[in-house]
């Protein structure tokens, strides 16, 4: 937390790291709370000051699931995200309280340990982790670009405005800090932005009935 934060559940963020917090969520298209066995569920923004450049990028991920082939679909339904932690979270899962599809991932190399895969058993609820790993960066590169563009066509590079308040559906869209919002304050104004998370109520779980796990990565 930054000094200047008026409560401790609020997250100030900045392009001045007198201000507030510095080159948050920069590292890579993500939904906030992965680490976490339930991540959280919304998330406001409340801007008290922007900068010239300073987009956020917002993509829905039922859409975005929804827009690639079949191929791609089927093996993103097997990929596991394993967090530093070892938690493994399914890549492709049931909205909480939409019930529709959507995806769980960062792609922040600090965020991520590797991607497990399931094996090949018929029925995908009888499907296991199999043991193989991939390396963070390889689903991390694949999903960076196909999101780089489908932002152009699906989602929204949000220009905010001094006051405006949002509430996200951070199980619903991904979202991207663009370049522009450490644009510095000399030149593009001072950046401040108070953010705040919604507990998360359920534990991620694909429509087969699988949900998300700790995994042994000895």
């Amino acid at each position: 937390k930054h000094p200047k934060s008026p409560h401790p559940d609020i997250f100030r963020v900045s392009n001045d790291e007198t201000e507030g917090c510095v080159g948050v969520g920069r590292t890579g298209w993500h939904i906030d709370g992965t680490f976490q066995t339930r991540p959280f569920k919304y998330q406001t923004m409340h801007f008290h000051s922007v900068c010239e450049g300073g987009e956020t990028w917002f993509v829905p991920l039922k859409e975005f699931y929804e827009m690639q082939d079949e191929e791609t679909r089927d093996r993103w339904d097997r990929y596991w995200m394993v967090t530093r932690e070892g938690l493994a979270h399914p890549l492709v899962y049931r909205h909480p309280v939409r019930e529709d599809t959507s995806m769980m991932f960062h792609c922040g190399p600090p965020f991520c340990a590797a991607w497990a895969v399931d094996d090949d058993a018929e029925r995908s609820s009888e499907r296991k982790v199999s043991g193989r790993m991939i390396a963070p960066h390889v689903v991390q590169d694949e999903l960076t670009r196909r999101l780089d563009e489908a932002v152009d066509r699906i989602g929204i590079k949000m220009s905010w405005e001094e006051g405006d308040f949002a509430i996200n559906d951070n199980l619903g869209n991904c979202h991207y800090a663009s370049k522009g919002t450490q644009n510095p304050k000399k030149k593009a104004g001072l950046r401040i932005l108070h953010r705040t998370t919604i507990a998360g109520e359920d534990v991620p779980a694909k429509f087969d009935g699988r949900s998300s796990k700790y995994l042994d990565l000895r």
